[in-house]
């Protein structure tokens, strides 16, 4: 794709008003049902790393369910991201501790990841999703590691914390949610920011674990990887179009030898290609 065409995903937000309607709009369409399924089906299609990642989360507890209490409980620990084992072996640490969970099935992780965290990735790019949720998963860790060093150090703290069992996909989920903020605009964008703060700070509130500092320290970070990726697409599309106001004929060669590149029309509130539109329209005359 070349740079005169590319558009960068942080800048492709969506009016959450138009989408509802759109949304009522095509459910009293016949068939809904089964177009739904199809729907989904194609959300499942263009994300690989959000389907990859609940698929190993089911492994990991199933490894789980079939080893002794011990075993399990040995397997959690060493995973986990606790004090003891960063000191130890941080990279494995790091890794490990994303891919388990300490519980019963991990039934809320696994659905976020395939509804939420699948929008996201459809939105953002496979890589793009990965990036976001190592970035929230590793910094949120280290931050809280760091605390929890300083506050033993302190004596403020008991020493059975530097032991504890911290593994699981939340703190990635969490950055995610909130680089979720900047796919929608005007005020749904700020409820939406407004609810996650409130969501997460009262928890910090209420329980005052490290593991709630965790999450609220990863929904920073996600909220500053958002803001940060939207100022640098906005600045790469102004400089663009200074180049092509610059040089217009350039530009206008540019855009004409890759015709491919140039994306479809939408139809509607709901973001979908008119290709596609007519697509799905020929489809429900054939059920």
């Amino acid at each position: 794709m070349s740079l005169a065409t590319y558009e960068p995903p942080w800048l492709r937000s969506i009016d959450l008003g138009d989408e509802i309607r759109g949304l009522a709009s095509w459910w009293q369409q016949p068939h809904r049902a089964r177009r739904a399924i199809a729907a989904y089906r194609d959300l499942l299609a263009v994300t690989p790393a959000s389907i990859a990642y609940a698929f190993t989360l089911f492994v990991t507890w199933w490894t789980l369910r079939g080893a002794s209490d011990m075993v399990g409980r040995r397997l959690i620990l060493s995973a986990s991201t606790n004090l003891r084992n960063m000191q130890r072996d941080p990279i494995q640490v790091l890794l490990a501790s994303a891919f388990w969970t300490d519980g019963g099935f991990p039934w809320p992780d696994i659905l976020i990841l395939l509804t939420l965290m699948a929008l996201a990735e459809r939105w953002l790019g496979s890589l793009r999703w990965i990036v976001v949720v190592a970035f929230g998963h590793i910094g949120a860790t280290l931050i809280t590691v760091v605390g929890i060093a300083h506050k033993v150090d302190q004596e403020l703290i008991p020493l059975r914390v530097t032991i504890a069992a911290d593994v699981g996909p939340s703190y990635g989920i969490s950055a995610m949610l909130a680089v979720l903020t900047y796919r929608l605009r005007g005020v749904p964008r700020l409820l939406w920011a407004l609810g996650l703060l409130l969501w997460y700070g009262w928890s910090v509130w209420q329980n005052r674990t490290f593991t709630d500092y965790g999450h609220f320290f990863a929904l920073l970070i996600g909220f500053a990887i958002g803001g940060l990726a939207l100022v640098l697409s906005r600045r790469f599309v102004e400089r663009r179009a200074r180049k092509a106001l610059a040089d217009p004929e350039k530009a206008y060669s540019a855009v004409e030898s890759e015709p491919g590149d140039t994306p479809a029309p939408f139809s509607g509130a709901t973001g979908t290609p008119v290709s596609e539109g007519i697509d799905a329209s020929a489809q429900d005359r054939k059920v």
